[in-house]
């Protein structure tokens, strides 16, 4: 029994380890995504051309 209690402190204390360094890379900034707003632009033609093919359905649908 003293064996399931060793295990479950040692776990919890790894999983607080964890969840700090998470926090501290958010904070960092790690994943911040500075790529794609860059190139969004690029493929805007594209999503607007699809968007107006599915309104373009649903009407003739209806």
């Amino acid at each position: 029994m003293s064996a399931i209690y060793i295990l479950l402190s040692i776990s919890i204390i790894v999983a607080i380890f964890f969840f700090i360094v998470f926090i501290l890379a958010v904070r960092s900034g790690q994943f911040d995504d500075s790529y794609t707003p860059s190139v969004r632009m690029l493929f805007e033609d594209e999503l607007v051309k699809e968007q107006t093919e599915l309104t373009n359905k649903k009407t003739k649908k209806d």
